[in-house]
C-alpha cells in the first residue's frame, strides 16, 4: 500500500514530514509514504529545499493521497494545471488533507457538503467558499479526512494507519514516538480524536 503525500512549494515542513515520518513506521507491515511534487525540488515555507520522492503522476497509483499545507495553497487552488494533475477517487483511494490543503479538495470537488478541519489563518478562505469549518482537529467522512493544526497531522496518519492495517497497528507507532512517559496519554488521545473525528454527525 503506497502513501503519496503531496507537498507543494512553500510547504509547511511539520505537515509533510510528520505523516510521512509516522507511516513509513509501517514499512514492514507494507505501508510506505513518499513525499510527492509537482517539480523534482521544492522549498518550504521557512527555506528547506526537499526532493521530491515521487513525481504527482503517482497520485493516480497511490492507495492514499494526503494533500499537504503550505503559505502558497491559494496559489496551487488557482493554478488549474496543478489542480489537473490530482486525478483523485474517493471510491477507490483514502484521501486527506492537512490545514489548508482542504482548500485542494474543495476546488476539487471532492467535500459534497462535508465540512472540514483547517487552520486558523485558512478558515476564512474555507468559509468565503461556502465550507463549514469545525473547532476539532480531525474530521472524516468516508474515504475523506481533514485535520487542521500542524501538530494535528499525526491525526491523519493515525488515520491511515487504522483504516489499512488496524487499531493495534497504530497504537505501536504512536507509542513509539510519544514523549518518554506520556506513551500512554498520546496513544490515547490521537486515537480519541480519530474516532471522534469519524463518529462526529452520524
Amino acid at each position: 500500500m503506497q502513501v503519496a503525500v503531496v507537498t507543494f512549494d512553500g510547504f509547511n515542513e511539520l505537515d509533510s514530514f510528520i505523516a510521512s515520518a509516522l507511516i513509513n513506521r509501517c514499512r514492514k507491515d507494507g505501508l510506505e509514504a513518499f513525499i510527492t511534487t509537482p517539480t523534482p525540488v521544492v522549498t518550504s515555507m521557512n527555506g528547506v529545499e526537499v526532493t521530491g520522492q515521487r513525481p504527482m503522476e503517482f497520485v493516480t497509483e497511490a492507495d492514499v493521497v494526503l494533500i499537504g499545507s503550505g503559505v502558497k495553497t491559494r496559489d496551487v487552488v488557482a493554478d488549474d494545471r496543478l489542480i489537473s494533475m490530482l486525478p483523485l477517487d474517493p471510491t477507490r483511494q483514502l484521501i486527506g488533507s492537512q490545514c489548508s490543503g482542504a482548500l485542494v479538495l474543495a476546488r476539487l470537488g471532492l467535500l459534497g457538503g462535508m465540512p472540514v478541519c483547517t487552520d486558523m489563518k485558512t478558515r476564512p478562505y474555507a468559509e468565503a467558499d461556502g465550507v463549514a469549518v469545525l473547532d476539532v482537529p480531525f474530521h472524516a467522512e468516508g474515504n475523506i479526512a481533514t485535520a487542521g493544526g500542524c501538530l494535528a497531522s499525526q491525526y491523519l496518519a493515525t488515520w491511515v494507519i487504522t483504516r489499512t492495517l488496524g487499531e493495534d497497528a497504530a497504537r505501536g507507532v504512536l507509542d513509539y514516538v510519544a514523549p518518554v512517559g506520556e506513551n500512554r496519554e498520546t496513544v490515547e488521545r490521537a486515537m480519541r480524536a480519530v474516532h471522534t473525528g469519524e463518529a462526529a454527525l452520524r
